[in-house]
């Protein structure tokens, strides 16, 4: 990893994490490009852009204060901030993308370092009879600083910068202290030129002003203490570049008129005391941004490879590679001169703006949105010392990815086409690696934690029409009988919420917790193959009574409480209904439904038949029956079934039943149509029950019917064991009172 067997670098201190900042901050773009958009926007507009800018940028440096005080940061600058906060693999997408806008920079302030000779242009011309191009400056210009870096490294350019922000602090001092060359101007806060370009464009050319707050982190790994050098220097930074930007557009827009400040770009040297201070003032601005820059880029670029972020190890070795004891990224910066010379050669500052702005965006924009998801995610390993708000993140984060579209869709997208493209390579081969998942999980299971309190202390009366299933299964035989699990999963699939647990019998000791983490993670894989939204568990307990006392008593998963239990037993091995008749009881003491399967190798045959059997002693069980069934055949294993519907009444009581449980079905909107509500007069003296079912239901896929507990427990289970020809019976008992319509009453 980055930084792990590396010194300190030079062991600067605060003063140039703030000077590379600030040189950024007050460089081209102030002296160039400042008067035009007063030109074109008026002064509120210029304080709209500036306001809209430090939006995006103060979020981003409280994120990075925050999380640089977090963690122990290396060199990689931001791409270590990003990186050990979102994993290698977002971490080196965002990085890629975030040296590409360091070294694009570079050749932007080389570009505008060449259109600070512009003013002796007609000089030269006159002098040589060569017509000047800004190409002929920035180039040689180019060469020579990328020249002297590479030899002298990060000292001499902080040496540099000393010089070249106490020139621009003279240039921009004789601005200030400079006079209107007209005395009849008047204010005026909208006044602005005819015909202005777009505002969001004009941001896009501005915008690349306000990323020089960050310059100075990608110095972290020459600092002695970045925890206190990057806060204080990055922030200190912003704060001074903003009040600058107010005085100078409000400086600019009394001085001079729109029309004079949009037809000379070097509009502020008819203000300042001397006005070749300026061009002078913006040589020195773009010459130590192009330093910042330059010194900044190859340290990204070092810190990726590091990584091992390329697929090729032997680029990753190469561009690693440092020298001397304060490891100068001498062949990252030899790299990064064949884009910066590239990318001059297209001498457009405005072009190359909007090109490092969209790749600048989206760093920013990620920076905030991991700060956002870090106060929501809990994490006791994240503990900076300096704290930021959520809401300033995630007003940055929306900042950024709003004002990216609006700037330029096109660019927008293709830096997300860009943006994608990376992350593919670098996944590819990284498949064990994690990403977002940590960060995720913590931000979810904070949500769900708030949310599960919420749902418990504003817990008032329910309706009895809206209830909605939330089943446990237990089971010894998880893996061997499919049935119950698949139960459960069509009865949790949309409407309801599922645990299966895996029941393991003996006492919790390591043999027994091994095979229940095992069996833990076979049950996933069972889940994940058929496609399910059940969550598995495993319980080890002396005996089935006691695993379901503790079942019962834990809160759900959903957040909502668990209120249904379903326990089985296959057709041929009923010794489990002595144990299910214990459990039973204990979920009657929860108030629990519960629901006894008795399933068969047939399981559920085609999945086209359920038969519902509703007896005089149904009617507490009658509605949960009914429901659940309309639940399973509503999933997509059961399309096309059909639910029929059997009244077993007397004679005399069956065309009333009939009716009733018609208007019930009708009003309670259940996909079961008249035809199939079965009129079975039935006579207890002449036919007993269980032939009855059977004569009717043998082909059924699932019968479902009710039972009393009591009557259970007296006759020890040998309810569970009649309707031998049926083959899956689920038996149903009503704990809680459940309605199908809005009112309903009682019976």
């Amino acid at each position: 990893m980055v930084g792990s067997n590396r010194k300190r670098g030079y062991g600067f201190g605060t003063a140039p994490v703030f000077l590379a900042a600030i040189s950024t901050i007050l460089g081209a773009v102030l002296f160039l490009r400042f008067g035009y958009a007063v030109a074109h926007t008026g002064l509120f507009g210029s304080i709209a852009i500036i306001v809209i800018g430090h939006a995006i940028t103060i979020p981003t440096a409280f994120a990075i204060a925050e999380i640089a005080t977090n963690l122990k940061v290396e060199g990689g600058g931001e791409y270590f901030i990003i990186s050990r906060s979102f994993g290698s693999m977002i971490g080196g997408t965002i990085g890629i993308s975030l040296y590409f806008s360091q070294a694009i920079s570079v050749a932007f302030y080389m570009i505008a370092f060449a259109e600070s000779f512009t003013p002796l242009f007609g000089w030269i011309q006159g002098k040589s009879g060569i017509i000047p191009q800004t190409w002929m400056f920035s180039v040689p210009a180019t060469l020579i600083l990328l020249l002297v870096i590479i030899k002298k490294g990060a000292n001499i350019g902080v040496t540099v910068l000393w010089i070249v922000v106490s020139t621009m602090a003279v240039s921009l001092g004789m601005f200030f202290l400079g006079k209107s060359p007209s005395s009849t101007l008047e204010f005026d806060l909208f006044k602005k030129i005819e015909n202005p370009h777009n505002f969001f464009m004009i941001f896009a050319i501005i915008f690349p002003a306000f990323t020089g707050m960050t310059a100075g982190v990608g110095l972290s790994g020459d600092l002695k203490n970045p925890r206190k050098s990057i806060p204080l220097g990055t922030l200190s930074a912003t704060v001074v570049g903003m009040v600058v930007y107010f005085l100078v557009v409000f400086k600019l827009s009394i001085s001079l008129t729109p029309e004079e400040l949009a037809a000379d770009q070097f509009a502020m040297s008819k203000i300042a005391l001397w006005g070749p201070i300026i061009p002078i003032g913006l040589a020195a601005a773009t010459l130590s941004s192009a330093i910042g820059s330059i010194l900044i880029a190859p340290r990204t670029l070092q810190a990726l490879a590091n990584d091992h972020i390329f697929p090729i190890l032997r680029v990753n070795d190469f561009i690693g590679r440092g020298k001397g004891e304060s490891n100068e990224p001498v062949n990252a910066t030899m790299f990064t001169a064949l884009i910066v010379i590239a990318f001059v050669s297209l001498g457009s500052v405005d072009f190359v703006a909007q090109i490092i702005s969209m790749f600048f965006m989206i760093t920013y924009g990620t920076l905030c949105l991991v700060s956002f998801l870090e106060h929501f995610a809990g994490n006791p390993s994240y503990r900076p010392t300096f704290r930021s708000r959520w809401y300033l993140s995630l007003i940055g984060a929306l900042s950024c990815f709003f004002m990216m579209f609006q700037m330029s869709p096109v660019y927008a997208l293709f830096s997300i086409v860009a943006i994608v493209a990376i992350y593919a390579s670098i996944k590819r081969g990284r498949e064990g690696v994690g990403d977002l998942s940590a960060l995720l999980q913590g931000v979810f299971f904070q949500l769900n934690r708030k949310l599960q309190v919420l749902i418990q202390r504003k817990k008032t009366y329910t309706e009895l029409s809206l209830w909605r299933p939330s089943f446990i299964g237990i089971s010894s035989s998880s893996v061997t009988r499919l049935a119950p699990f698949d139960l459960i999963r069509w009865i949790s699939q949309y409407h309801g919420f599922g645990t299966y647990i895996h029941f393991t019998r003996g006492p919790l000791d390591e043999e027994n917790k091994k095979l229940s983490v095992k069996m833990l993670e076979r049950m996933i894989k069972l889940g994940v193959s058929s496609h399910s939204g059940v969550f598995v568990d495993t319980i080890v307990s002396p005996s089935f009574e006691t695993a379901v006392a503790q079942i019962i008593q834990i809160p759900g998963v959903s957040g909502m409480e668990n209120n249904s239990i379903l326990f089985e037993f296959h057709e041929d091995d009923k010794d489990d209904i002595i144990d299910i008749i214990k459990g039973c009881r204990f979920a009657k003491v929860a108030d629990f439904n519960i629901c006894v399967l008795r399933s068969s190798e047939r399981h559920f045959g085609f999945r086209k038949k359920i038969h519902m059997w509703l007896t005089p002693g149904d009617y507490r069980n009658a509605n949960l029956i009914i429901l659940l069934a309309y639940i399973i055949s509503g999933h997509h294993e059961w399309r096309g079934s059909e639910i029929e519907l059997f009244a077993a009444f007397e004679r005399t009581e069956l065309n009333k039943e009939v009716e009733r449980l018609n208007t019930l079905i009708d009003q309670g909107r259940i996909p079961i149509s008249h035809k199939n509500v079965q009129k079975i007069p039935w006579n207890k003296d002449e036919v007993n029950y269980e032939n009855l079912v059977t004569g009717y239901s043998e082909d059924a896929d699932l019968v479902m019917m009710g039972f009393s507990l009591e009557k259970l427990t007296d006759e020890k289970g040998d309810f569970f064991n009649r309707f031998g020809n049926i083959k899956d019976l689920l038996f149903v008992r009503a704990g809680q009172r459940i309605a199908l319509i809005e009112e309903q009453k009682e019976n």
